[in-house]
């Protein structure tokens, strides 16, 4: 094979590959077999923001040792244990409060990563919805009807 065979090869496959992603009226089997790194569908957002705005709730109502047990000075029950311990000379006053502040920063952490997931995929969702409509209303003919695809390829060419 001469070099100029092997380079007419190499560039009628290329040209192949890049009209296959240009295409933008495929099927979800004729896209199958494609190497998409993310396809995601507005059901799926919808329903990881959900449960994460879900547990978000749930940890927050469930995982608050600090001030589960409260007094009158706003000390929650394992915060007067480590209180009364440290009063009476144990070393595991100290540790227990310790604990008590990494559980509290750690369960703080995952709240704000909940927060932040739920927030970001509703923002997500709206932000892509509207860029679709204004996609879709900068795609029309002047009668309404949608602007072929074969119409499109000229401005990708």
């Amino acid at each position: 094979m001469t070099f100029e065979d092997d380079w007419a090869r190499l560039k009628s496959q290329a040209q192949e590959r890049h009209s296959e992603r240009m295409r933008l009226n495929t099927t979800e089997s004729a896209s199958a077999g494609s190497e998409a790194d993310l396809v995601v569908h507005q059901d799926d957002l919808g329903a990881v923001g959900s449960e994460a705005f879900r547990i978000h709730g749930e940890l927050r109502k469930r995982s608050d040792i600090a001030g589960a047990g409260m007094d009158k000075s706003g000390a929650g029950t394992t915060a007067q244990a480590a209180t009364e311990l440290q009063a009476q000379n144990f070393g595991a006053g100290a540790e227990l409060y310790a604990t008590l502040e990494v559980w509290t920063s750690q369960v703080k952490t995952v709240l704000q990563m909940c927060a932040h997931i739920s927030n970001h995929l509703d923002f997500s969702k709206k932000a892509h919805a509207k860029d679709e409509a204004e996609i879709a209303a900068s795609l029309r003919q002047r009668d309404g009807s949608a602007v072929p695809v074969s119409e499109l390829m000229k401005y990708v060419k």
